[in-house]
């Protein structure tokens, strides 16, 4: 695969399951090394990077992972506030378990999904896609430079999906990036600019999104429209 994705560019990725859109997502955040090539993030190789090197990079990328990697137990105002820890000292980190740091910008990261109400509750106790708005809400306050969601709105009925989607696309619109894994093609063409087919592992499309059809992905993806 060689693809390159510019600042300011909404990227829809595409393709039927196993194809590997996870797989690329998870290489383009450092959670899986590659095994050939190089892979430049930011200007850097996450393969490079150790220790606060590392973690300098880690706190301009933000990722809505498809298992969402929240901490159950934990309330959701800590869950949100994961998106900043690589800002954060290891003593403020520690402290905001005690005392929650930064409320207010939580509050209205979760004001913007719906769920300024359940600020305090246990994140466990919250259902499938309210936990996904909370993953969102999380790279709200991280404001990264560069956003990677991995079917962000799966979970969501079409008019929240429509308004993650929004916030997530306007979230690297200062300039940043987003790179969507996406099932949904009504959703990929509405929200990005360009779209990526992949299957094998190989990149089989490569289009501006006012180029194509809802039908025009639909058959890239083999179902009817």
């Amino acid at each position: 695969m060689d693809l390159t994705v510019r600042p300011g560019e909404r990227v829809a990725v595409v393709g039927a399951s196993g194809a590997g859109k996870s797989t690329l997502l998870a290489v383009a955040n450092g959670g899986v090394p590659p095994s050939a090539g190089a892979v430049e993030v930011l200007g850097r190789d996450p393969a490079s990077l150790r220790g606060r090197a590392l973690r300098r990079l880690r706190a301009r990328v933000g990722t809505v992972h498809q298992s969402l990697e929240l901490a159950g137990p934990l309330r959701v105002v800590h869950d949100v506030n994961a998106g900043r820890l690589g800002a954060w000292s290891a003593a403020r980190a520690a402290w905001s378990l005690v005392r929650p740091q930064g409320v207010p910008e939580v509050l209205a990261a979760l004001d913007r999904v719906g769920l300024a109400d359940r600020v305090f509750d246990r994140t466990d106790t919250l259902s499938g896609g309210q936990r996904q708005r909370v993953a969102v809400a999380r790279v709200l306050v991280q404001r990264p430079d560069l956003v990677l969601a991995d079917e962000p709105a799966s979970a969501l009925d079409p008019l929240l999906a429509d308004r993650v989607l929004g916030l997530l696309a306007e979230t690297a619109g200062r300039g940043g990036a987003l790179v969507a894994a996406l099932h949904d093609p009504a959703l990929a063409l509405r929200h990005c600019d360009r779209v990526v087919g992949l299957s094998g592992g190989r990149v089989v499309l490569d289009a501006p999104a006012a180029a194509l059809s809802v039908p025009d992905l639909a058959a890239f993806y083999g179902t009817p429209a």
